[in-house]
């Protein structure tokens, strides 16, 4: 038997060494000041500072689901970097901190050093937009594991929340009033469903054009995760939000109870919103009552703030250009 060497058993030492080449200079241009190590270091650095008498660390890990599967169809990778990041951001979020670093984890049967650098540059440019320094990663080779052409993303974050200003939800009381901010479309979740109905049961193809949404279904089921960061944090540094529930995985009806204390409960008013045609569409064509649908997609509702009812103004003027309503009451 002829000798054979790592590369022909599908692993290639030298892809790898070409992407982390070429994610240098993008994960540098995320650093902050507190970042003390370099690319290629077996752990990243980070000093916290000063600025806190009671610093407390708030960390959380995700991934982006079967929305990869429509990303592989269209070739586009760069817009999962962003879904990545963003979502972790908004999960620390609602806990009130400020994100510090991120790091990702990227697994592929055959590594492309092309495909590698987009999806970096979407997490390098989410991480550079939500103040927060790409520290660190892995990407993994493991030929025979993934179908080729095909990869799995993870992410982890850390941030940072003063003790004091930690957003829990214990002191939010009967009466208070529950303020929604509009997702920017499917946001990371429902894509199995969502799939299902578009390529399987309507036939269509990545690129199709569909006239009630003004846009191909790439380009609908695409669209990034949003980060609320930069438009709440102000309220929560000012005292102003109570609570707050990332509306992910498991819609409205699973999100919001995990920022309400125990034995309360809430009431939404639907005729607050007008539901995006996205979800519309995909309702109709999918004859899905509305249960499923509210259970399994945000329905245009990407977080959701609860306030006492004297600051309801302050925040929804707080909120204005972004876009904020009263969606209903504690």
């Amino acid at each position: 038997m002829a000798p054979i060497d790592y590369r022909q058993a599908g692993v290639d030492i030298d892809a790898g060494n070409e992407v982390v080449r070429r994610i240098k200079a993008l994960a540098r241009g995320t650093y902050t000041a507190g970042v003390l190590s370099g690319v290629g270091s077996f752990g990243g650095l980070f000093a916290l500072g000063s600025g806190t008498t009671e610093p407390v660390l708030v960390a959380s890990a995700d991934g982006v689901g079967t929305k990869l599967k429509v990303a592989f169809l269209a070739g586009v990778h760069d817009t999962i970097g962003v879904d990545l990041v963003n979502h972790c951001v908004n999960d620390i979020l609602v806990q009130g901190a400020r994100p510090l670093f991120f790091l990702d984890y990227l697994a592929t049967g055959r590594l492309s050093p092309d495909v590698a650098e987009q999806i970096v540059r979407g997490v390098a440019a989410a991480c550079r937009d939500n103040g927060c320094a790409l520290l660190g990663g892995e990407t993994a080779e493991m030929p025979g594991f993934y179908a080729d052409g095909e990869y799995d993303v993870a992410g982890f974050i850390v941030g940072l929340v003063e003790r004091s200003k930690i957003v829990d939800g214990r002191d939010v009381a009967r009466g208070d009033v529950l303020i929604a901010l509009p997702s920017s479309g499917l946001h990371t979740n429902g894509y199995s469903l969502a799939r299902r109905i578009v390529f399987e049961e309507l036939k269509l193809k990545i690129d199709s054009q569909v006239p009630e949404l003004g846009e191909t279904v790439g380009e609908a089921l695409l669209r990034s995760h949003r980060s609320y960061l930069s438009i709440v944090m102000p309220l929560v540094e000012r005292g102003l939000v109570k609570g707050m529930a990332h509306i992910t995985g498991g819609g409205i009806p699973e999100n919001l109870p995990r920022a309400l204390p125990e034995g309360l409960s809430y009431s939404i008013d639907r005729d607050s919103w007008t539901v995006p045609p996205l979800f519309r569409w995909l309702q109709d064509a999918g004859e899905i009552d509305d249960a499923e649908m509210f259970r399994t997609f945000n329905m245009g509702v990407g977080l959701i703030l609860v306030c006492a009812p004297s600051n309801v103004d302050a925040v929804l003027s707080s909120l204005r250009p972004a876009g904020g309503w009263r969606i209903g009451v504690v």
